[in-house]
Order: C-alpha cells, then sequence, then structure tokens
C-alpha cells in the first residue's frame, strides 16, 4: 500500500521546528513559575525534536525517522499529561490516533493504535476499566482510519486516471502508447503522414546520484517545458522509460520531422541547469514503413529507444 502518511516536507519541517520552539518554551514557563520538577521533560524532548527537524531538513535522511522521533516525543507529553485530565476523558483521548494516524502510514498506525488502546485508557481511568471510555476510543481510531483509507483511495484513484507523469508533464507509458497507436491508425486510414521522435537523456541516468532528486526533478521540468513550447499542440510528448521520450509528431512528413528535430537539438542544447551544465539529448526520428503493422512500428521504436541508452 502506498504510503501516504508521510508528512509533506516543508510543512512537516515547520511543525517541528515550532514544536521544538514550544517545548523550550515550556521548559522556561516551568522554570520561572517555579515548578521544577516539570521542567526535564521539554528539556529534554527539545533536543529530540531538534533532531528530528535537522533529519528532516538534509532530505538524504528518510523522513519516517522524523516521523517516528516526533511521534516519540508526543507519546510521552501526551503519557505524562494524560493522568492529570482524567476529569476531560473525552478531550484528549482522541489525541493518541490522531497523531499516530498523521505521521505514520497507515498499516503501522492501525497496528500501533489498538497495541497501545490499553495504556491509554489505563491513564485516562487512572488504572481503573471503563467500558465507555474503551467504545470512544475505539470508535475514533477507526472513524480517523476510514477518513484517511478513502483519502489513500481517492489519491490512488486521480493517480490512475492522471495522463501525465507524476515528475513531469508528459503522457505516462501506458497513454503515450495509446496515443500513438490512435495516430498511427488515423494515419493510416486518412493516408497522413506521422512521425515520432526518440529523444533520451543521458545525463538523468546520474543525476540522482550525484545531485539527488530536487535537481533531478528540476531537469525533467526544464525538458519537458522546453519540447512543450517547441512543438505543436496536437504534437504529444510522453515519456516511454526512465530517460527516454517519445514525441508523437502527426500530419508530419519525414522531410518535417528531420526539420523538428534539428530545431529541437538546438533548442534543447541551449538550456543550461545550475548542477549539470548544458542540457545533453540524444534524438533519432522514426517513421511508419508502407505497410508496416503497428506492432513492428512499436517494436522498432523500442529497439532504437534501447540504442540510444546504449549511446
Amino acid at each position: 500500500m502506498t504510503d501516504t502518511s508521510t508528512p509533506r516536507p516543508r510543512l512537516f519541517l515547520l511543525v517541528l521546528g515550532i514544536t521544538t520552539l514550544l517545548l523550550l518554551g515550556q521548559a522556561l514557563w516551568f522554570y520561572l513559575m517555579g515548578h521544577y520538577a516539570r521542567i526535564l521533560l521539554p528539556a529534554l524532548l527539545a533536543p529530540v525534536m531538534a533532531l528530528a527537524a535537522l533529519l528532516a531538513a538534509t532530505g538524504r535522511t528518510p523522513t519516517r525517522a522524523s516521523a517516528y522521533l516526533a511521534l516519540i516525543c508526543g507519546f510521552l507529553l501526551i503519557a505524562v499529561e494524560l493522568p492529570d485530565q482524567s476529569g476531560h476523558p473525552t478531550l484528549w483521548i482522541g489525541l493518541p490516533p490522531i497523531l499516530t494516524l498523521v505521521l505514520l502510514p497507515l498499516g503501522p498506525a492501525i497496528f500501533l493504535n489498538l497495541a497501545l488502546t490499553p495504556i491509554w485508557l489505563a491513564l485516562l481511568g487512572n488504572g481503573k476499566a471503563d467500558a465507555d471510555l474503551a467504545a470512544t476510543y475505539l470508535a475514533l481510531v477507526a472513524v480517523a482510519t476510514l477518513t484517511l483509507w478513502d483519502r489513500l483511495r481517492q489519491r490512488m484513484l486521480l493517480q490512475a486516471t492522471d495522463p501525465l507523469e507524476r515528475e513531469c508533464t508528459a503522457l505516462t507509458r501506458t497513454r503515450l502508447h495509446e496515443r500513438l497507436i490512435g495516430e498511427f491508425e488515423r494515419a493510416r486510414l486518412l493516408e497522413r503522414p506521422l512521425a515520432v521522435l526518440v529523444i533520451h537523456l543521458p545525463q538523468l541516468d546520474m543525476t540522482r546520484e550525484q545531485f539527488g532528486d530536487a535537481t533531478r526533478r528540476t531537469m525533467l521540468t526544464t525538458f519537458c517545458h522546453s519540447v512543450h513550447q517547441d512543438c505543436r499542440e496536437l504534437d504529444a510528448l510522453g515519456r516511454e522509460d526512465e530517460a527516454a521520450f517519445w514525441l508523437v509528431l502527426p500530419d508530419t512528413t519525414e522531410s518535417g520531422a528531420l526539420l523538428v528535430q534539428q530545431r529541437l537539438q538546438q533548442t534543447l542544447e541551449q538550456v543550461m541547469l545550475m548542477d549539470t551544465g548544458p542540457l545533453e539529448v540524444r534524438l533519432r526520428m522514426e517513421t511508419p514503413r508502407p505497410g508496416e503493422p503497428r506492432v513492428s512500428f512499436l517494436t522498432r521504436l523500442q529497439a532504437m529507444t534501447q540504442a540510444l541508452a546504449i549511446g
């Protein structure tokens, strides 16, 4: 199942920073009010929360580690405060499950909420069993879980029906093949020309390892934007694999496709990226042969894609 509860990096980092400041402020407040016995917990948790913020800010460390650190800090704070709030259990009973569902993936969050149910109920009821309190807690866990699951389902549905790639504005491989097959059949039926440009980005294979995902996404975004600006509205750019793209050119003869290839080559070579320098591209053009079936044409395009990747 897709991990849907990993917080958005910037918002999560902002929340962690604010929480760190609040913990420091709470420790200072306890000191000024003379509650010296209560200073230790926020004073110890503030550096842990700062560490979580630091891990989230680096980008190379998984955000999951920051989420677990934040969850541990939240659980400790709630566990300390719950025994003093037993007079208002319904106000505090929702904090642990909601915090868990926000910070963890759905599966681990459900398991942790159910496993910790006796602990939270014991803290709220001062060690006494309360059937109404237990029913309220479990109902809240169920409702919150169903809400998050429905959000996950809606997101997966949108991703499944979205014709564009998640990383750039090119068509997905499935939609690209559907578009190419449609244009191929249309060209055969109306006896119109069709051409396809195969484009390979050799820098994309090493950009993630050397410069990270941000630079890689910038390269993809810049590439797609440059291609779309230099093409017609009826042309279709799609992503065939990790570093290969096909540009479908309906109603374009072989000579016209060669002109498009030359113009696009010049345009892309002028693109300068901050980390990697000039954008390197490899382009080849293909047109259907007379009487060639679409399966054979697709096979030739895929063979050319692999050949460009090898160099």
